[in-house]
Formats: C-alpha cells, sequence, structure tokens
C-alpha cells in the first residue's frame, strides 16, 4: 500500500486508515486514525445507517393526492393538492400510477389548479453550478420535497439517413416541450459531441443546439437537469394526465393543503432498507440530502434543514457511545467540501453497524468489489468485500467490510486527503487486498 501511495507521488501522512477486528481475527491498524478529513461519499455510510436505526428498515416516504372542492360528475371544481414527504425514489412511473388512482375516484376534469405542498422541507437556497460548475448534471439537483425523477430529461439523438438529419427525443414527456424538428448534422469524429451541439437551455421548454451532431456518435443520450423542481413536476404531471385522456385547464402553484381538503390516492415508496441500496450503490447524492432532511423532519416534527438534519443525526450517535465531537455534515451526501469525519470514528461506526439488528442491510447495500455499483470495477479483495467508495477532487476513499481469507469479518476505512489523491486508488485496493490475504 505504501509503495503504491509512494508510486502515486502522495505522502502517507495524506492517508488516514484504520482495520478492526469484528469477530475473532487479530489484524489491526491505526494510522491517521483521529484526524478529521473530508470523506467525499463515504459519508452516505452515516446518513444512511444512522437512518436505518432512527426511521427504521421499513420506513416509506407518502406522496398524497387531496382534493378541494366538491366533484361534480367527472369534474373536479376545486384545486388538487400534492403533498410531499421527501420521496427519493419518486419516478414518472409512480406519478402515472397516482393519476390513475385519481382517475379511477372518478376524475377526469380538472377546473382548479394543481397545488404543490413542500412544506415538509424548509424552502432552502440552492445553486446547480456552485459545487463542480455542472450545473446541468442531474447530481447537482438540490433536494425538494417532491422531488421528482431528479428533474432528469434524458435528450435523445439520433441519425436518421433517410432524411439526413439527426431526430431529438426527450424523456420523459413534459407538457409544452418544443423540440427542434431535426439537428444538422456533422461530419468526422464524435469527440465532444456535447460542446459541437452548443446547447442553449435559456428557456428549458424551448432547448436550442446551434451547433450539429456529429453522426459518427451513432445514437447518444445527454441526461439534463434544466427546469425548476416545480416546472419539472407540473410539466410532467400535466402530459401523464392529458395523455391519460384528462382534461386541466389550471395552472401550477406552490401552496399547502387546506383544513378542509379530502384525501383521495397515495402513493407509498419502497421500505428504506431498499432505498438506501440505491444511496451507497451508486453513490446518489440526491436521494442521500433527501434522506438526511427526512432524518431531520421526522425526528424534530418540524420542516427539514440541512441543521435540524445534523443535529438529529449527531443527537442519535452520542446517545449509542458513538460521540463524534470532529464530525461536520453539511448535506449527508459527501458532495461537500466542508463535511470531515476521521476514519477511526467512521470505523467505529461500522463496527457498530456490523453489531446491529440492521446489519444485513446495511451490508447489502454496500457495493461488492468486482461485480456491482461503483466497485464494479475494482480489484481490492475482489469478491470478498463490501465497501463503498468516495470520489471527490483531491478526496479518494474507502469504507465498508472485507471477508477475509481466514473466514474472519473486518471494518475497513482508507480516506486520502491530497491534490494526488486521484491516482491513489490503487494503493486503497492494496489495503482490501492486505487485510484479505492476512486477516
Amino acid at each position: 500500500m505504501l509503495g503504491a501511495l509512494r508510486s502515486a507521488q502522495v505522502p502517507p501522512t495524506a492517508l488516514a486508515a484504520v482495520v478492526l477486528p469484528l469477530e475473532r481475527g487479530e489484524l489491526r491498524l491505526a494510522w491517521n486514525d483521529s484526524t478529521p478529513l473530508n470523506p467525499a461519499s463515504t459519508m452516505k455510510l452515516v446518513t444512511t445507517y444512522s437512518a436505518l436505526q432512527i426511521l427504521g428498515p421499513v420506513y416509506t416516504w407518502r406522496t398524497e393526492a387531496f382534493t378541494t372542492g366538491a366533484l361534480r360528475g367527472s369534474a373536479l371544481d376545486g384545486d388538487l393538492v400534492l403533498r410531499g414527504s421527501g420521496d427519493p425514489k419518486l419516478v414518472v412511473e409512480n406519478l402515472w400510477m397516482l393519476a390513475q388512482r385519481l382517475r379511477a375516484y372518478g376524475i377526469r376534469e380538472l377546473r382548479g389548479d394543481v397545488v404543490l405542498d413542500k412544506t415538509a422541507f424548509d424552502a432552502m437556497a440552492h445553486d446547480p453550478s456552485l459545487f463542480d460548475g455542472e450545473l446541468l448534471r442531474p447530481y447537482n439537483a438540490g433536494p425538494d420535497a417532491l422531488l421528482l425523477n431528479f428533474k432528469a430529461v434524458t435528450f435523445g439523438f439520433v441519425p436518421d439517413p433517410e432524411s439526413r438529419g439527426v431526430r431529438v427525443t426527450a424523456i420523459p414527456m413534459l407538457a409544452g416541450l418544443k423540440l427542434p424538428i431535426s439537428l444538422r448534422p456533422l461530419e468526422g469524429a464524435c469527440g465532444d459531441w456535447r460542446g459541437k451541439l452548443q446547447a442553449d437551455f435559456a428557456d428549458p421548454l424551448a432547448p436550442q443546439f446551434r451547433g450539429g451532431y456529429p453522426v459518427s456518435c451513432g445514437e447518444r443520450v445527454w441526461h439534463v437537469s434544466v427546469l425548476s423542481h416545480s416546472q419539472y413536476f407540473g410539466a410532467t404531471f400535466r402530459a401523464i394526465w392529458e395523455s391519460s385522456g384528462g382534461t386541466w385547464t389550471g395552472k401550477v402553484r406552490e401552496g399547502g393543503v387546506p383544513q378542509e381538503a379530502r384525501r383521495v390516492a397515495v402513493h407509498e415508496s419502497p421500505a428504506l432498507a431498499e432505498v438506501i441500496r440505491d444511496i451507497n450503490k451508486f453513490s446518489n447524492n440526491v436521494m442521500a440530502r433527501q434522506l438526511f432532511l427526512t432524518i431531520g423532519a421526522e425526528t424534530t416534527k418540524l420542516p427539514a434543514n440541512n441543521d435540524r438534519a445534523a443535529r438529529s443525526i449527531r443527537a442519535w450517535l452520542e446517545s449509542r457511545g458513538l460521540s463524534m465531537p470532529e464530525l461536520v455534515m453539511e448535506n449527508g451526501s459527501g458532495l461537500s467540501r466542508a463535511e470531515r469525519i476521521s476514519a477511526g470514528n467512521l470505523g467505529r461506526l461500522l463496527a457498530h453497524a456490523y453489531a446491529s439488528p440492521v446489519m444485513p442491510e446495511f451490508i447489502s447495500s454496500l457495493p461488492l468489489v468486482g461485480v456491482d455499483g461503483t466497485m464494479r470495477k475494482r480489484s481490492g479483495a475482489a469478491g470478498f468485500a463490501h465497501v463503498k467508495t468516495g470520489q471527490l477532487n483531491d478526496v479518494r476513499a474507502v469504507a465498508g467490510y472485507v471477508l477475509a481469507a481466514s473466514g474472519q469479518r473486518y471494518a475497513v476505512v482508507g480516506i486520502v486527503n491530497h491534490p494526488g489523491a486521484g491516482a491513489t486508488a490503487t494503493a486503497l485496493d492494496a489495503l482490501l487486498d492486505w487485510v484479505y490475504r492476512n486477516g
């Protein structure tokens, strides 16, 4: 491991590493274990384990539909109110099912507005370009109590030999979206095809592609996040409602559920134990932030914000003897320059989780090295380790569990904070291999 660090021109002082036996093993390691470091996405382990204990593995989120006014025949002479609770996994298919439940209730015509109740979360300013300048990337979408599909639009680009043009598609359907009929085909290498499009999303419902598309690219897709949460939810719901045969003459607006409103339909999310598999295996930042805020909302019974969530998790950790004075949680996802934890305390958390009743749910949420998730192409203890990765500029990290060749299990943490951290994946894999061979 140290040799791999030297090859990467990273000093050993930039590494913090911990190895803890979980059963009867004797291998131990504590290197810079009390130093507060940026853990990148391994911070998700703190958020997801705390959630399993605080909320419970069968916890679910509810998206509810309420009506105001009277139902006259098949026409709702009032508003439809949709209340979110921060479901991290609400996707278009779920919204379609909710619309069908409304139709089954007898509603065909919406004469009022569709009101979006987002009061489960405090209103929070969010700049998607602030972290890394990639304002179009769905992973930079901010949290929202009615988060839908990470508000991502998938543009497809399909060369059409017959028309000698390039067709543009978009998923999901969005009411009011106007796409170019065709793009100008370009000759030459594929290269930076997104840059060659010269995309202009100033009007997100009327995107312009002022350049062209290299036909040598074949079919490609581009996932972007360009609408606000309310724009996206409203345009998607209108498209679903109207394509299902419904009519709607009102508008979308934000507001609360009136006291006299009647609940007419509910969508319930998958259980938390399933949701954290997406969060940890694929390091989903948006879902992690939704879960982080949910912890704050459920423990304080107040609209969630980052401060309430962080205090709730810290209080729970301290109540279980996991005091972490150095812990800094900004949003619980690790997509942060401010978050901090020591390798020693992250290792203690892993050991605590291993001895807990939710151990099976927690460990199964982590990528299996060499098999799936963010560790699919990694080699350290391949097939014998469940390990969460962390990656930012200047940060590389691994944290999880290794089943050693001896049959003993170990909690393992390795964190590098250094400008050359990008070259240290081999060193961190070597740490996992060392535990597998010698544990």
